[in-house]
């Protein structure tokens, strides 16, 4: 199977990433328009992106500060059973971010933007976190 990785340094803690990453603010300052959701195992999150793109998971894995997996469970046919996750590093005065999206029954045009924008969405997650910088969803693509 085929899966995306992405590891980057983020000048911030492990917590203030967490919060960014697992509560609703946080994920709608860099990746959803709506989000809802808490980070507990168990929990359901929905992902709001427009109208026509509602989509829910469920949380796998959660180690408050440094881990946070959901699976992808009404979402687009390829992402369903999909995992998104993140794990949480201290390196020097930076934090770690390995993220991965894994589980993708194979590579197709739309796994391959996926893992573009991916790295956008955690290059806007770098800049909120480093500068408290907020892009607003409509201009994210071309942030």
């Amino acid at each position: 199977m085929p899966d995306i990785y992405h590891t980057l340094s983020i000048a911030g803690s492990k917590e203030c990433i967490f919060e960014a990453i697992g509560t609703a603010e946080g994920l709608n300052s860099w990746w959803t328009l709506t989000a809802g959701g808490v980070p507990e195992f168990g929990a359901i999150y929905d992902f709001g992106f427009g109208p026509d793109y509602q989509w829910q998971a469920e949380v796998v894995r959660c180690q408050p500060g440094a881990v946070l997996e959901w699976k992808m469970i009404e979402a687009a046919p390829d992402w369903m059973g999909t995992h998104v996750g993140f794990q949480l590093k201290t390196v020097g005065d930076a934090t770690q971010v390995d993220f991965y999206h894994t589980g993708w029954a194979e590579i197709t045009d739309h796994y391959r933007v996926c893992s573009f924008w991916w790295c956008m969405y955690l290059r806007l997650l770098r800049r909120y976190i480093e500068r408290g910088e907020v892009v607003p969803h409509h201009e994210r693509n071309d942030a």
